[in-house]
C-alpha cells in the first residue's frame, strides 16, 4: 500500500493542480494532463449525458477521434478486480487517464472483482473467488471479502491517479435473486465493500442488472431500512434501447435526484469518424447534472432569444440591437453605447465586420449574419452534458438559424441536441448531435 500512495503522491507532484483546462489537448500536440482534483471531478462529477463503456480501455488515437465525433462524453474503464476479463490493460495508465480528462471526458472507473456465489460464468480464472455463502456470522466471511475487495479497488485506482472524491464502481453480474443464501451474501459483500469505499473518501458506486443487483439493493432500502450500507450512486443495466434511468423494476424514488445512470443497450459495434469500437451505451444524470458556466459578457444586455429578426435603417429592435452592438464591441468594430439604436454609428460598424467575414457589406442585417456573429469564436467540440460559454454560442446560433426555438441555457440539453440535429441534416452533413468543427465552420459561414 505504501509503494501505491507513494505512486500517487507522484502524479500529484507532477500535475500541479489546476494547471491544465479541459479540452486543452489537440490531439496533435505533446498531451496535456489533468490534475488530480481535475480527475475526480470528473469521475464523473455533476453530469447528464451519454456514455459508453468497454472493457479494453481504447487506444489513444480513438478517444481522440471520438471525442471529437462521437456523442459521447463518458468513458467506463476497468481500472480493478481479478474477476474481469480484461486484467490486461494494455492502454490504461496515470498518463492516459490524466489525457481524457484533460481533453475532456468523463471516467467511469469500474471494479469486478468477487461475484456472486450463484453466478454460473464465474469465477473466471483459477485464481479469483466467488462471494462466499456461508451463512456463519451473518455471513462474515462475505463481509471480510467486501472490505478487502475496496481496499485493493482503492489501492488500483490511486496507482491509476483516481484519488478521494471520484466515484468507484463495483460490478456485480446478473444472479438468481431468488437463491436466497446466494442473494443475502452478496447483500453483506456489497454492504461492506460501500462502507470501506466512502470511508477512504470515495463515492460509492454500484453496477448491476435492473432485476437482480439493482433490485436486491432497492428491496433492502424499502423493506430494511438501515440495516446495510447503501451505495451513493446506482448504475442499472436494462438492455430497453431508451435512453434515459428508469426501470420498472424498481420505482422512481431511490438514488433520486442525481443518483442514476443506466447501461440502456448492450454490446454492439458503433462508428465513429471511422474508428469502429463494441461498446455497451448508457445513459447518465449523477450529482447536480451538467450545471451552466457564467459567461460574464456584456453585463446587463440580454444576450439570448428564440428569434433574431432581420434589421434595417428606421428598425425598432432595441433589444436585438443591443446584442449586435455588444458582440460588435466585442469584434472590435463598434465602440458607442449600448443603446438598441440602428444608427449610422451601429450600421457602419456591422457593414465592417461584414466585410471582414467576406458577406458583402449591406446597411441591413439579416439571418445569415446573425448565424454567423452568434457562433463566433473558439469552434470548440461539444455534445450532450457540455457546459461552456461555447454551449451559448450554439444555442443562440441555431435559435437563428431557425433550427430550434429554445432558451440559450449555456447546458447542451436535450433541446439543443435535437436542434443541432436538425441544423445538420438540413445542410447534409454528418448528422451526430455534436458540434463538430464542420458544425462550426457552417455555422460562421451564416449558413
Amino acid at each position: 500500500m505504501r509503494r501505491v500512495v507513494l505512486a500517487f503522491l507522484s502524479l500529484i507532484l507532477l500535475v500541479p493542480l489546476g494547471s491544465v483546462p479541459a479540452g486543452a489537448s489537440d490531439g496533435t500536440s505533446a498531451p496535456k494532463l489533468a490534475s488530480q482534483l481535475q480527475i475526480a471531478m470528473a469521475t464523473p462529477g455533476d453530469f447528464t449525458g451519454h456514455g459508453f463503456d468497454q472493457c479494453l480501455a481504447p487506444t489513444q488515437s480513438a478517444m481522440d477521434t471520438w471525442w471529437k465525433k462521437s456523442p459521447f462524453s463518458a468513458v467506463g474503464i476497468y481500472i480493478s478486480g481479478d474477476s474481469r476479463a480484461c486484467r490486461t490493460q494494455t492502454n490504461l495508465s496515470p498518463t492516459w487517464i490524466a489525457t481524457q480528462v484533460a481533453r475532456g471526458w468523463r471516467l467511469l472507473p469500474i471494479a469486478l472483482g468477487p461475484q456472486a456465489s450463484c453466478q454460473p460464468r464465474f469465477p473466471r480464472y483459477k485464481d479469483d473467488f466467488k462471494i462466499s455463502n456461508k451463512s456463519a456470522g451473518g455471513y462474515a466471511t462475505a463481509a471480510a471479502q467486501g472490505v478487502a475487495e475496496a481496499d485493493k479497488n482503492v489501492a488500483d485506482a490511486m496507482a491509476y491517479g483516481i484519488g478521494p472524491g471520484s466515484t468507484i464502481w463495483y460490478d456485480l453480474e446478473g444472479f438468481d435473486l431468488k437463491n436466497t443464501a446466494c442473494r443475502e451474501s452478496a447483500l453483506v459483500f456489497v454492504s461492506n465493500w460501500v462502507s470501506r469505499i466512502k470511508a477512504q473518501g470515495y463515492v460509492a458506486g454500484f453496477y448491476s442488472s435492473a432485476s437482480s443487483g439493482i433490485k436486491m439493493l432497492d428491496d433492502a432500502r424499502l423493506q430494511r431500512p438501515g440495516q446495510f450500507v447503501l451505495p451513493d450512486r446506482i448504475w442499472i443495466a436494462r438492455w430497453d434501447g431508451a435512453a434515459n434511468t428508469s426501470t420498472t423494476y424498481i420505482p422512481e424514488d431511490g438514488w433520486r435526484p442525481g443518483g442514476r445512470m443506466k447501461q440502456y443497450r448492450g454490446g454492439h459495434n458503433e462508428t465513429w469518424g471511422g474508428v469502429t469500437i463494441n461498446i455497451d451505451s448508457n445513459y447518465i444524470d449523477l450529482g447536480a447534472g451538467s450545471q451552466p458556466v457564467a459567461e460574464g459578457r456584456c453585463p446587463g444586455t440580454r444576450l439570448g432569444y428564440w428569434k433574431y429578426p432581420a434589421l434595417s435603417p428606421g428598425t425598432a429592435q432595441a433589444t436585438r440591437v443591443k446584442v449586435l452592438q455588444c458582440l460588435l464591441t466585442e469584434q472590435g468594430t463598434y465602440s458607442g453605447p449600448l443603446n438598441g439604436a440602428y444608427d449610422a454609428a451601429t450600421i457602419a460598424a456591422a457593414r465592417a465586420w461584414q466585410a471582414a467575414r467576406k458577406f458583402t457589406p449591406a446597411d441591413t442585417f439579416e439571418k445569415r449574419h446573425w448565424v454567423a456573429l452568434l457562433s463566433a469564436g473558439a469552434r470548440t467540440t461539444i455534445k450532450l452534458g457540455s457546459a461552456d460559454e461555447s454551449v451559448h454560442r450554439l444555442q443562440r446560433a441555431l435559435n437563428a438559424a431557425g433550427a430550434g426555438r429554445f432558451r440559450a441555457t449555456g447546458v447542451f440539453d436535450a433541446k439543443t441536441e435535437a436542434a443541432l440535429r436538425t441544423y445538420q441534416k438540413r445542410l447534409r452533413i454528418s448528422v451526430s448531435g455534436v458540434a463538430t468543427t464542420q458544425t462550426w465552420n457552417k455555422l460562421q459561414q451564416g449558413r
